[in-house]
């Protein structure tokens, strides 16, 4: 007689689940909160969530709301004055004309690209992917059915994606591409001209080109650009935004999709069957983040500038570590490819895990993103424990 119990023996998950990992960068911080809770110091550059506390008149407002009983259902797009104040803020910041009905808010901004290409991309469909890439994104795709098609970019290059190299990956199967400016892992900033020329490919094709502007609020060069400016192809774009970055509302879980009417209807459609609206009192927060001040976000722009170089001059001071300077996001993606075949060290991975258990370091291997040589570090930090991770760094790589 079998041992195993009838629960056991019957547990079959859908196929869909075995297309996905589980987040690298959520597994590196789980790691790290394990050997945390059995008292290990633990410097944290696997996450990435800004160390700032979210501006005083946001969190008010939440509670506020809550105090008012602004606690049932909403709308499953959002309140109206929230999908008002996305569309006026946008137009503000980056010359975007949306309207209100072409706004869908949602739990999050990765809530809000998984829902988009559930809605675009078919069993088989191709999405372009650059790499390095966000560790979803792939994932994501290969849950919708799409085919992921890797364009490579180079190191050399700063990571700069061109509309040359995203034309010839295009087939008769794309349905999406896919681009991310500033760039999760690598912080490539893609010049404004070539993201429009590659709004005008998708444009051509009658294909989508999907941006994901988590980031657009962190650039450093001066050329602060989001595709929802193209406004005569805004048939063929698709935004995804998120608070989470910009106010560091990482928590509240707020993001939202900008695109065609046609689009935001099936987006309103599909979400119905999942979260149906987000929080009602992260609503309430998110109108006063877009309406009230928004000196906050150049306060914590500048101090990202600031540690960015500081992790870059840290960084570049270890012997056979090399790193580009990113210009944009808070993520430095150095290349720690001299060191393997040092010892037992064959991949970043390697490194990564080392430097966790053995310098109390956390990272990200380069892997998670679609590149061998590189580790991400989130230098979204407190200057102080940004410095004592670099010293344990440079000790841990001069062992090697």
């Amino acid at each position: 007689m079998s041992s195993a119990t009838p629960a056991a023996s019957a547990m079959a998950f859908s196929k869909r689940l075995d297309r996905i990992e589980i987040s690298a960068t959520l597994a590196v911080v789980n790691e790290a909160a394990k050997l945390r809770a059995g008292g290990a110091d633990i410097v944290d550059f696997g996450a990435g969530e800004p160390h700032f506390s979210t501006p005083d008149h946001i969190k008010e407002a939440g509670i506020e709301a809550i105090r008012n009983n602004f606690t049932k259902y909403t709308p499953v797009a959002g309140i109206p004055e929230l999908r008002a104040a996305i569309a006026s803020r946008h137009a503000q910041d980056f010359g975007s004309a949306y309207k209100p009905e072409e706004v869908v808010a949602s739990t999050g901004g990765k809530f809000a690209l998984f829902n988009v290409l559930q809605v675009l991309v078919d069993e088989g469909d191709e999405v372009v992917l650059p790499v390095p890439y966000w560790t979803s994104f792939k994932d994501i795709v290969a849950y919708a059915g799409g085919k992921p098609v890797y364009v490579e970019t180079h190191e050399g290059d700063g990571f700069l994606l061109s509309a040359r190299m995203v034309e010839a990956a295009l087939t008769p199967r794309t349905k999406v591409i896919l681009v991310n400016s500033p760039n999760n892992p690598s912080g490539a900033v893609m010049p404004p001209q070539e993201l429009e020329a590659i709004a005008r490919l998708a444009q051509d094709r009658g294909i989508f080109v999907v941006s994901d502007e988590c980031y657009a609020y962190l650039d450093y060069t001066g050329n602060r650009f989001s595709l929802g400016s193209v406004q005569d192809a805004k048939n063929n774009i698709v935004i995804i935004g998120s608070l989470s970055k910009t106010y560091a509302m990482t928590g509240w879980r707020l993001g939202y999709a900008l695109g065609p009417v046609a689009l935001t209807g099936a987006l309103q459609k599909l979400q119905s069957q999942s979260t149906s609206s987000t929080s009602a009192p992260v609503q309430k927060a998110g109108v006063a983040a877009l309406t009230g001040p928004q000196d906050c976000i150049e306060t914590m722009r500048t101090e990202y500038r600031r540690l960015r170089d500081q992790v870059v001059s840290g960084l570049r001071a270890i012997p056979g570590v090399k790193c580009n300077m990113p210009e944009g996001a808070f993520y430095a993606y150095p290349n720690v490819s001299s060191f393997f075949g040092r010892g037992e060290i064959r991949t970043a991975a390697d490194i990564a895990g080392r430097l966790l258990r053995e310098a109390s370091v956390a990272t990200v291997p380069g892997a998670a993103f679609g590149t061998r040589d590189h580790i991400r570090l989130s230098y979204a930090v407190p200057a102080k424990n940004l410095q004592r991770g670099l010293d344990r760094m440079k000790q841990f790589f001069a062992g090697l």
